[in-house]
């Protein structure tokens, strides 16, 4: 069913799933408290799963239909990168895998994720039948805009047809430090320089618009000057970022080309001396909406990885990302309770009153206004 938000009758904003109104009752207060007590919390969130051909009583096609999942994301390997458990095996494959997914949604789209930015960070594989891709890096060089957008179209074209709505992409971090081993030594970024970072994203946004795809702008606020890997553990950037960093993503915002924002794992003391931006509400809230001025999805990078989960326990990390602005939750380690073990993560937060029944309702207001541009098929620009 349709996720409806709904105005009670003292004003405050809740979420209505599955739960009907009957106006003969003339009790919204009934209504409201109810759906409160159904708060649709799998739509914070976007897990892994593993395979590429699921049966009717697949776990993840359950967590869709039966606990409200929001999205997943889609990977051509497993957690360990050789796990024969990955979602892609070729275009045909991969069309039958989203329309399955998406007919378990309903009438609320699901949020279908990759990350296909070209080059070395790329799921769709010419191995598998997919046209060939081109890294940031390479197009960032060329510096020929023309090119850049071509080849964007060509990837949203093939996105499109196989049924991902959501790029995890454009990466928009400055090279800053070209031995970064998890952006500029893997070609990820355009360049160092701002204004061509700008220009050639704005390219990759426009084109993926025109075929009805979302983007995501990545990492927040800035990964490009890190000396390791947030993936493996603890990055600080304390000393290398500069606000420099910030100029893409304020330019992209101010020019509506934001669909959503995804944080990094980066710990910067001159922005928060406590927590990595994931889990920093100065970070989040204080720099990304306030200074930013971005009201849309704010996802987090991947809570599996060892910035993370070696240093917080799941339902502090949980706490601290939803807190501090976060509003959708991106676990990749294909665990097949992911989304039953997180949705009661989240509820034992908002009953010990950790978690307000607010900023849920905010984040799945943020996420229901995402979603209503796939329901309209979004065409931007010309």
């Amino acid at each position: 069913m349709a996720l409806r938000l709904i105005l009670s009758c003292i004003g405050i904003i809740v979420a209505s799933w599955a739960l009907p109104v009957h106006a003969a009752t003339g009790s919204v207060h009934k209504a409201a408290a109810r759906a409160q007590a159904k708060l649709p919390l799998g739509q914070l969130l976007m897990v892994g799963f593993a395979g590429a051909d699921l049966d009717k009583h697949h776990p993840i096609l359950e967590d869709i239909k039966q606990r409200h999942l929001g999205g997943v994301v889609l990977f051509n390997y497993g957690p360990d990168r050789n796990h024969p458990a990955g979602n892609i095996r070729s275009p045909q494959q991969l069309r039958r895998l989203t329309a399955q997914l998406q007919q378990a949604a309903g009438n609320t789209p699901l949020l279908i994720a990759i990350d296909q930015e070209g080059g070395r960070i790329n799921r769709l594989k010419q191995a598998y039948g997919f046209p060939p891709t081109v890294s940031y890096a390479s197009l960032g060089r060329r510096n020929d805009l023309a090119l850049t957008r071509r080849q964007a179209q060509n990837t949203a074209r093939t996105l499109q047809q196989a049924g991902i709505n959501l790029n995890l992409s454009p990466v928009v971090d400055l090279n800053v430090n070209p031995a970064n081993p998890i952006i500029g030594r893997l070609q990820r970024s355009f360049s160092a320089e701002p204004g061509t970072v700008i220009s050639h994203a704005r390219e990759v946004i426009r084109a993926h618009h025109q075929q009805g795809v979302l983007c995501c702008l990545k990492h927040f606020p800035g990964h490009g000057s890190s000396t390791a890997d947030s993936h493996k553990g603890f990055v600080d950037v304390t000393n290398t970022w500069s606000p420099r960093e910030l100029l893409p993503f304020a330019t992209l915002i101010d020019e509506g080309l934001a669909d959503a924002v995804l944080t990094a794992h980066v710990f910067n003391s001159e922005l928060d001396p406590r927590y990595p931006a994931t889990l920093s509400e100065r970070t989040v809230h204080g720099v990304l909406r306030k200074q930013l001025g971005f009201q849309g999805v704010v996802i987090s990078d991947d809570l599996t990885m060892g910035a993370i989960a070696d240093q917080y326990r799941l339902e502090d990390a949980v706490e601290k990302a939803l807190n501090a602005g976060v509003d959708i939750l991106l676990l990749a380690d294909n665990s097949p309770d992911t989304t039953s073990r997180m949705i009661a993560i989240m509820q034992k937060l908002i009953d010990s009153g950790r978690v307000t029944r607010k900023r849920i309702v905010q984040a799945l207001k943020r996420i229901d206004d995402l979603k209503s541009h796939l329901r309209s098929n979004i065409q931007r620009q010309p």
